[in-house]
């Protein structure tokens, strides 16, 4: 319980500054949402509208001021205004692509994690094999694809080409978006090369990660113990070597989600799909201060209840662990 208390303090401690940094950073940046507005205008607009519109964006006052009033805000749940959609509030927006991107970068991670697991997995009990001679150079050739090439191939071929997908989008436009069997299958067949592309990538990482501990820990002098008490195959690689090479890439799994709200930025812009990666770059351009602060925030916290739970996870896999904490 000490271990988890010690743990939840130094990530309060590194939401504050991440929170303060959050702020700081957007505003660093040289002018602010409303000054370009009136640019955009081309000076179209009054000093009175431009103060208003400074003051709805919460560029009015101190920076002293400013940060007190961000800091209100969030703990009313209010993240300012969007520029890019004025006068939506960012929350929406945020919340609205980031079921997008939870959907698609949430299950091409567990897609690519599960396949991957089990091809290191059957490469290193299998080494020197057909399947490990096969598979491995493989999937490293395929990690070492930028996702820009293979979403854009996927895109050219299946799409252009073949015409077996949709060209973009997340669903039908025809559609009303709602819990029924056709909204369900559009969004399904929508997803299928965007998903394909972060796949194909991300399988190779969790492939030689699995191999490459699995292959060190069939070294270890448990596993040759294992193999001289004439213990099956299945049950020394499923219950001793698989359990223990399991627990990094658990933690590597549980920090991959953390970033899963950051979103798939050329994928999302390739296939026109309307996650945070997209609607990030949009905010960028066009300095929507209120939706950037939300997404790293967003992604601050996600990333620090990520670590978190690897911790609690790592926690209750490994008995060292436990006896390390009690003990201090």
């Amino acid at each position: 319980m000490r271990f988890i208390l010690r743990r939840l303090g130094f990530y309060c401690a590194a939401f504050a500054v991440a929170l303060t940094l959050n702020f700081f950073i957007p505003r660093l940046m040289p002018g602010d949402p409303a000054a370009t507005l009136f640019v955009s205008l081309r000076g179209r607009m009054s000093q009175q509208s431009l103060d208003a519109m400074r003051a709805a964006y919460g560029f009015d006052g101190s920076l002293w001021d400013q940060f007190v009033a961000y800091v209100f805000r969030l703990m009313h749940g209010d993240l300012g205004v969007s520029t890019v959609n004025f006068p939506q509030p960012a929350s929406e927006m945020l919340l609205y692509a980031a079921g997008w991107t939870l959907f698609l970068v949430g299950v091409a991670t567990l897609l690519s994690f599960a396949v991957g697991i089990v091809f290191g997995m059957l490469a290193a009990w299998r080494r020197g094999s057909f399947f490990d001679t096969l598979f491995t150079p493989v999937n490293v050739m395929l990690n070492a694809f930028t996702p820009a090439v293979v979403a854009l191939l996927l895109l050219y071929g299946f799409a252009l080409q073949l015409e077996w997908f949709p060209l973009g989008r997340a669903y039908d436009i025809d559609l009303e978006p709602g819990w029924n069997m056709a909204f369900i299958a559009s969004v399904l067949y929508h997803s299928v090369l965007p998903l394909a592309s972060l796949v194909i990538i991300a399988i190779g990482g969790w492939h030689l990660s699995m191999r490459n501990t699995m292959i060190n820990l069939l070294n270890e002098d448990y596993i040759t113990l294992a193999r001289a008490k004439g213990l099956s195959g299945r049950r020394i690689l499923f219950r001793y070597a698989a359990r223990n090479a399991m627990l990094p890439q658990i933690t590597s799994l549980a920090l991959t989600f953390g970033f899963v709200l950051g979103g798939a930025l050329i994928t999302e812009v390739v296939f026109n799909y309307p996650g945070l990666g997209k609607f990030t770059l949009a905010a960028i351009e066009k300095r929507d201060y209120a939706f950037i602060q939300g997404q790293l925030l967003f992604l601050t916290v996600t990333v620090l209840l990520a670590n978190l739970i690897a911790d609690v996870l790592n926690l209750l896999l490994d008995p060292r662990l436990r006896d390390r904490s009690e003990l201090a």
